[in-house]
């Protein structure tokens, strides 16, 4: 029986050979984000990009792990003019002529391409939550141990106490002393890293780590580690067959800002208030245009739902 880091094992059922991130049916297939699904919430996301674009005079979009390319072509149809960029670990899938393409090698790595990005926002949705990063779990002497896990049933164990660098890490950004034995903590060195990488390459421009996230303040004592296959919550196995994905330490990520993702769509117009009803009678098809926005905006900005996404912005340049 092989006892594996969860990170390392986590890391090689998304990305490895055979990952799940590597499958042809792609990421649709077991989930939803705010980029793929209806319709209607993608098109209503990419004008709000849009317009955040247009109010920072940028010129380019690069959609950071960005599936199979649903929101890039929601941006390309809506804003034309606009350079459109996709990033991630499968080959170009089949889009609009114009839009870019660049293969990712998984994980935190990008490609060597990506780099002195001019004028772009650069937008990674639920990209760091499927970075994997170090598991750790108070045991019951009161010593932060790495758990282990066994990739083919999810069985785990306790390591050894985790290294300095993870301990410091927790100091700054997850103090461990209220916990309790099998409390957990998601370290997040590694996503920071990898966000500091990402906004290395804009030379001038945007970038938003968007997530299921949290901070200092709120802290999950147990973690949020979890799979999803098919549309459903399923115990995380790292044996291929599922998503595996942890909540973000936001606040460990350099950033310039922090907001809550109904702030940030108001910000850009987003308020998904329901047209008048007279607008019914003089305008049938208006009225449910208008309706359909509501809707989206509602399912965006919905408390419990995608709404409690956190936005981290950093500017470059």
């Amino acid at each position: 029986m092989t006892w594996t880091p969860w990170q390392q094992a986590w890391d090689q059922a998304l990305y490895g050979h055979s990952g799940f991130y590597r499958q042809a049916a792609g990421p649709a297939a077991h989930f939803s984000t705010a980029t793929q699904g209806v319709p209607q919430i993608g098109e209503l996301l990419a004008g709000a990009l849009l317009t955040l674009m247009d109010q920072e005079g940028l010129e380019t979009f690069v959609d950071m792990g960005c599936g199979r390319g649903e929101l890039l072509e929601q941006i390309h149809r809506l804003g034309p003019q606009v350079r459109c960029v996709g990033v991630d670990i499968v080959a170009r899938p089949p889009l609009s002529k114009p839009i870019g393409w660049l293969q990712s090698p998984g994980g935190e790595q990008l490609p060597d391409e990506l780099d002195s990005l001019a004028d772009t926002l650069v937008f990674a949705n639920e990209w760091l939550d499927v970075v994997p990063c170090q598991i750790a779990e108070m045991d019951q002497d009161g010593e932060l141990c790495e758990v282990l896990v066994q990739a083919a049933t999810g069985d785990e164990r306790l390591g050894d106490p985790v290294s300095a660098a993870s301990r410091r890490w927790c100091h700054e950004f997850w103090p461990v002393d209220h916990l309790g034995t099998g409390d957990r903590v998601e370290i997040g060195q590694r996503r920071d890293i990898a966000w500091d990488n990402l906004v290395s390459r804009v030379r001038s421009g945007l970038a938003i780590a968007v997530d299921y996230g949290h901070t200092i303040d709120s802290r999950p004592a147990l973690g949020t580690l979890t799979g999803f296959r098919q549309g459903r919550q399923v115990l995380p196995v790292p044996d291929g067959s599922c998503d595996l994905t942890a909540h973000v330490a936001m606040d460990s990520l350099a950033h310039d800002e922090i907001v809550d993702q109904r702030g940030a769509l108001r910000r850009l117009g987003v308020s998904g208030q329901i047209p008048p009803h007279d607008l019914a009678r003089s305008s049938p098809l208006a009225y449910l245009r208008g309706l359909s926005t509501a809707s989206a905006a509602a399912a965006l900005m919905a408390r419990g739902g995608l709404g409690d996404f956190l936005w981290a912005f950093s500017h470059a340049g």
